[in-house]
């Protein structure tokens, strides 16, 4: 094989690799994913303003963007999980 491309193939699996630890890793500690730039508590915790209840909650994230106290069944769970995903979700 060529030494570029199995160079090309190694970084990019170590690369996925980091990916993948970050996530487990910010799963597993209830902390908001990076990717999601949100402000957090001391805890770790991602401080989001609930559409559902109209109030200010400090909940975990996981990598997906849905915080853990999404609902699929209600469309301001939905919403709220897809402006995490965006960016544009209202914090505190």
């Amino acid at each position: 094989m060529d030494d570029r491309l199995e160079r090309f193939i190694r970084t990019k699996l170590r690369n996925a690799g980091k990916q993948f630890e970050e996530a487990r890793e910010a799963y597993e500690t209830g902390r908001a994913p990076a990717a999601f730039d949100l402000p957090t508590d001391e805890a770790g915790r991602a401080k989001l303003v609930c559409r559902r209840h109209a109030d200010r909650r400090a909940v975990a994230v996981d990598a997906e963007g849905r915080p853990a106290c999404f609902d699929a069944d209600h469309p301001d769970c939905r919403g709220c999980a897809e402006d995490v995903r965006e960016g544009v979700v209202e914090t505190w």
